[in-house]
Formats: structure tokens, sequence, C-alpha cells
């Protein structure tokens, strides 16, 4: 074989090397896309199906479905009422739709809770069928702790939904204090200042040989500027 035959040799072998690469370059390309939109499901409309054939369209597609809520409507009692994501949306496989479902067209008269405790009030709501919502809390002055001051939907509503909210006190707010730094301080002016701020039994620990002159205040516990009720144990270490 010449060298020219050789040379002309080598280039078609190069080049078919670089059309199988390019070739294998742009199937790896299809295969990466093709896997990419094929975790891409459409959702299908839900609406108006009941819960387990709801269940089952969308399983068709990859997709679960978790119940977000049931209230009552004109619909059918166990139809699906609204969907997120809504119909027609491009969603990846595994991801949830989040339903609400019907209870039916019942409706409801919400019993007065206010002024019962949080446990009588859940009783009075399972009697009827209702649930209780959802449930925030506040101090009030003379108030019975857990007592239900306010509620929503109010009594004797006709309400759409088996949900009660309910705001409930958490009784008269305890007396805050602010611990005073009383490290350096002598015991008898710790022990002063402790009492001026309302704060008592302050259990002291002695410490010898300490480095500092004797009935100093060594150490103190809670550190300063932490905030404290008339329940809150107090320690000093004094010099002894």
């Amino acid at each position: 074989m010449t060298l020219r035959e050789r040379f002309e040799w080598l280039l078609q072998v190069a080049l078919l090397v670089f059309i199988l690469a390019a070739a294998g370059f742009l199937s790896a390309i299809i295969t990466i896309r093709f896997a990419i939109h094929g975790r891409i499901v459409q959702v299908p409309n839900i609406v108006g199906q009941d819960s387990k054939t709801a269940q089952k369209m969308l399983a068709n597609r990859g997709l679960g479905m978790r119940i977000a809520d049931r209230i009552y409507t004109d619909a059918p009692a166990d139809r699906v009422v609204r969907q997120v994501p809504t119909a027609g949306e491009q969603v990846k496989v595994g991801q949830q739709a989040h339903v609400v479902i019907s209870l039916g067209a019942r409706k409801v008269s919400i019993p007065l809770l206010e002024g019962r405790s949080l446990r009588a009030a859940r009783v009075e709501l399972l009697r009827g069928n209702l649930q209780v919502g959802e449930i925030s809390s506040a101090y009030l002055p003379d108030s019975e702790p857990e007592m239900v001051l306010v509620q929503d939907p109010q009594p004797g509503t006709i309400a759409a939904s088996p949900h009660v909210n309910l705001l409930v006190s958490e009784g008269t707010r305890e007396r805050a204090f602010v611990m005073p730094a009383l490290v350096g301080q002598s015991q008898g002016d710790a022990q002063r200042a402790l009492a001026f701020a309302g704060l008592r039994g302050v259990k002291l620990t002695f410490v010898p040989e300490a480095p500092a002159a004797h009935g100093t205040v060594l150490a103190q516990s809670p550190a300063f500027g932490t905030r404290l009720t008339r329940n809150t144990a107090i320690e000093l270490q004094i010099a002894e």
C-alpha cells in the first residue's frame, strides 16, 4: 500500500469513527429527552368522580391522591369537588393530587361552644358529626384555662363545612421577671435585688477557697437577662 493509499484509508476510518460517535451522541440526547418527558404526565379531570374512580384515574398516570378536606356541597357524597393541580396541568410522575371530597347536601347548625371547656366542645362537636378546626389560644385575665372564648362559625349558623375553629383561653398570664446581674455583688445585695424583683426561694451554694472576697456572688443561674416566673429555680454560688 502506497503512502497515499494509506493516508486515504486512515481518513476513511477517522470519518467512520466520527459518524459513529455523532450517531451515539445524538442517540444519547434523544434517550435523555425521552426519559425526561417520560416522567411528565397530564393531570386528568377527576372533578365529579367518586373517590375510588378518581384514585384509579390518577394511578393510571402514576399519580397519587390525597384528601385535603371534606365539605358539604350540592354534589353527591364522596364526589370530588375540587382538585389541585387542575386538569390538564403537566406534572411529574409520583406527584400527589390534593382533592376536596363532598359530604353531600346536608347542612348543619353550629352549636354554642363559647364558655365551655375545650374537652366539652370536642364532645359536643362529635355528637353533631362536626369536627374541631384550627385551635388558637390567648391569655385572658380572670378566665379559666382551656375555656372556649370565640368560635367560628358562630352558634346557630347553618354551615356548609363540618369544621369549627376555636379560640381557647390559656388563663391569666403568669407575671414575668427579668433576672438581674448579680455576679460580683455581695450576698446581701444580691438577695435584696432578687426580693425587689419579686423573686424568692433562692438556693445558695458556698464555694470554699474561692478567688474572691467572702460573701461575693461567683455565679448565678439563670443567667442575667433570662425571663423568669415566680416558680423559676434560682441558684447563686457564694464565695465562702
